[in-house]
């Protein structure tokens, strides 16, 4: 399998799907559904439009789960549960549309602070849990590296490999913009061979911006060499725009033979 280039937008989650139809004429073979908002898959109306935009286009899904409010690291037990629930829901209705789901890690509270092993503890708990009822609807759910904010979780190539390993259903996601924002692109890059999904897009080191490819500082010459020779499968490039996903796609041509 070659590499497939997707499209995700986040900053589309309250607008029309109207945008959606714009990406097989550029070029792009999926859309990466971004769970949230007015693309929240656990609402019928939703997840019916959503389904007559893949059918009408012919564009391939894989699916981000929400995350707005969510912590599967937490301490406070009513809200991991609902954060597993959630999660799990999402799987539950993207197995109609895909068999990857990517899934943000938790994040360390003011209380978690204090007993730093129990929050690892927790997400780890919650990664089994996730992990067999993925496994269960013929879903990969694909943990992501984060970008550099403190608390967050698994922005080290050690730490998320090290939390997923040997937990079945669960994969890796790897965003390079996210590493890009810890100085880890080079360091993410030695282990794409062991990765399931790919996110991509631009920044210029100091925070998330979501730049089109070649905006920012990321050496996508380099990176793409890289992954074309040690991954295969979906390649999700995010962006805000129409005119930013036609760039990015361009430069993803370009660089990544």
């Amino acid at each position: 399998m070659s590499l497939v280039p997707y499209f995700s937008s986040s900053s589309k989650v309250w607008e029309s799907r109207d945008w959606v139809f714009g990406l097989e004429e550029i070029g792009y073979a999926g859309w990466e559904i971004v769970a949230d908002g007015k693309y929240r898959l656990d609402n019928h109306e939703n997840f019916a439009a959503i389904q007559d935009n893949l059918e009408s286009t012919g564009l391939l899904a894989t699916v981000h789960a929400p995350y707005s409010d969510l912590n599967l690291a937490s301490l406070n037990y009513p809200i991991w549960r609902e954060s597993i629930r959630q999660t799990c829901c999402c799987i539950h209705y993207a197995a109609d549309l895909t068999d990857r789901v990517t899934i943000h890690p938790g994040f360390v509270s003011p209380v978690g602070k204090l007993v730093p092993e129990k929050v690892w503890e927790m997400q780890k708990t919650a990664l089994v849990e996730i992990g067999k009822y993925a496994e269960d609807h013929g879903v990969l759910a694909c943990l992501e590296n984060m970008i550099s904010i403190k608390d967050f979780l698994c922005r080290y190539p050690e730490e998320i490999l090290g939390l997923t390993e040997g937990i079945a259903g669960i994969g890796i996601t790897l965003d390079l913009g996210h590493a890009n924002t810890n100085g880890l692109v080079d360091a993410f890059l030695e282990h794409v061979h062991e990765v399931n999904h790919l996110h991509i897009h631009d920044n210029h080191g100091a925070s998330d911006e979501h730049l089109a490819l070649g905006d920012g500082t990321i050496h996508w010459e380099k990176a793409g060499r890289i992954i074309a020779r040690d991954y295969s499968g979906p390649v999700v490039i995010e962006g805000r725009t129409l005119e930013e996903a036609k760039r990015s796609l361009a430069a993803f041509r370009k660089w990544f033979i």
